[in-house]
């Protein structure tokens, strides 16, 4: 029977959109019935199981799941004997200390015998050891923002993304413990047959990742004007130089970090660049 990869992803909540998003634009299509809890990719040796995503570090060190898609913030917090193997660069947050509006706050010393709900024990013990402070710890697996308005807690520490679920409860967030991003977690003993499943799965998701942090620039530009701007372009590997009809003139076809173009676009226009268009690019392959 042929060897099947089994791909742990979160059953619900922040992680699961973008996990399956990624597998499909992988070319990794499952098929998903309702209420699935395991489902199967007819073009792909490839099997989803969703779990729960305090449940995933586990699955994939006991080997129940060969690879699984979850927050780094849990490994942390599990201390998982996991490899790390990708950071996808989405569902990204950071674990913080929030306390509510109009609360005295220097520093986390503040809450020294206090009282702190959180979801994430450990990370916060070992956040509060490190500054000596001393601090009761409630351990709510859900919904902990609402703690101090109940009475519960003084603080808490949990997740923050925008910020927004903070604001409404009269919550401001303070001290950030760590920062947190979806990556891909492999199980340390599998097969060979299943490490190279692996690899052909990693090699389609890291060319959607290069693509998703680049964008295809085109350009015209003076002849005499190629050499400059070529060596500003931070490309893969040179330009793609195009004559145009008007003569003396040429279209510079390249690809851009998208983040650096605001820093090269004065330098682009003024080494004499017009007509600059920036294009989503869907794949990379390098």
């Amino acid at each position: 029977m042929k060897e099947r990869l089994n791909v742990a992803v979160q059953k619900a909540g922040r992680l699961f959109d973008g996990s399956l998003e990624l597998l499909k634009a992988g070319g990794i299509y499952i098929n998903n019935g309702k209420d699935q809890l395991k489902a199967s990719s007819h073009n792909f040796p490839l099997d989803v199981l969703y779990l729960r995503n305090s449940d995933i570090p586990q699955y994939v060190v006991d080997g129940v799941a060969d690879i699984g898609i979850v927050g780094s913030n849990l490994l942390i917090e599990k201390e998982s004997d996991v490899e790390i193997i990708e950071e996808l660069n989405f569902s990204k947050c950071r674990l913080s200390i929030a306390v509510p509006k109009g609360m005295e706050y220097r520093s986390i010393k503040d809450l020294q015998n206090k009282k702190i709900a959180t979801s994430y024990p450990h990370t916060l013990k070992k956040y509060l050891k490190e500054h000596n402070v001393e601090a009761e710890i409630h351990v709510i697996s859900g919904s902990v923002e609402i703690a101090p308005n109940i009475g519960l807690s003084d603080a808490i520490c949990d997740l923050v993304s925008s910020g927004s679920t903070l604001f409404k409860n009269g919550l401001v967030e303070k001290d950030v413990l760590l920062t947190s991003q979806a990556v891909v977690i492999k199980n340390k003993n599998l097969s060979k047959a299943k490490e190279a499943i692996i690899d052909q799965v990693m090699f389609r998701i890291r060319t959607i990742l290069r693509a998703r942090k680049s964008k295809y620039i085109l350009l015209n530009a003076p002849n005499d004007k190629i050499g400059v701007i070529s060596q500003i372009l931070p490309v893969l590997k040179s330009p793609t130089v195009l004559p145009l009809a008007i003569e003396g003139w040429s279209s510079i076809h390249s690809v851009i970090d998208e983040n650096k173009f605001w820093d090269v676009i004065d330098q682009l226009k003024e080494a004499g660049a017009e007509g600059i268009l920036i294009v989503p690019i869907e794949k990379i392959v390098i």
